[in-house]
């Protein structure tokens, strides 16, 4: 196997990484300074994906829970999809596309921020939640992929990774929630750390 194989990834990763931020960074420091704002304020977040996108969902609940640096404070953050027995109990009651929406009319309060992570932006239970948000007054973002499907026209801060590698987009997020992270903290007056 040709080693040049793993270098072009290498190549589209970076790529697709600096190419986003290149378009957005301005809006992203505009975001990461609303976040700031409504965490000092004791809002809360929630995350929500599917698939590795839900893996990636849980990888924000860690960090923002459980600061990597220990002079970084915990912010609240709660992840809906750690739950298969609540998961599997919602789809095979009612429909897999309302898995999201009972545990965020119950935890939700005005003004919480609301965060999903998609590939394609059109998974209807991702669709059902960011519909109940627009109702519950919350703020939304979500970091999305290809086109950005029909959530980037329902979210307050659309953040579209305009590739159609699953691979390139995903790699694309975990570097922007790590970024995103860490300008919140900055935001809230924390030291920069590299």
């Amino acid at each position: 196997m040709d080693k040049n194989l793993i270098k072009n990834k290498i190549k589209q990763t970076s790529l697709a990484i600096s190419s986003f931020f290149d378009a957005n960074d301005e809006k992203f420091i505009v975001l990461a300074q609303n976040m700031a704002e409504l965490f000092k304020q004791g809002r809360t977040l929630f995350v929500i994906g599917n698939g590795g996108s839900a893996c990636d969902a849980e990888h924000v609940m860690v960090e923002f829970n459980h600061p990597i640096f220990t002079k970084r404070k915990s912010l609240a953050c709660i992840a809906l999809t750690p739950s298969s027995a609540l998961i599997t109990a919602i789809s095979n009651d009612e429909d897999f596309s309302m898995v999201f929406n009972k545990p965020l009319q119950n935890l939700a309060k005005p003004q919480d921020m609301l965060m999903a992570l998609s590939s394609s932006g059109m998974s209807s239970n991702l669709i059902n939640a960011f519909k109940l948000a627009q109702s519950l007054n919350l703020f939304t973002l979500a970091f999305l992929g290809k086109d950005g499907g029909r959530l980037a026209k329902l979210t307050d801060n659309a953040f579209i990774v305009p590739s159609y590698s699953i691979h390139r987009i995903q790699e694309t997020h975990v570097v922007m929630l790590h970024i995103l992270w860490d300008l919140i903290h900055i935001c809230l007056g924390e030291e920069d750390i590299v």
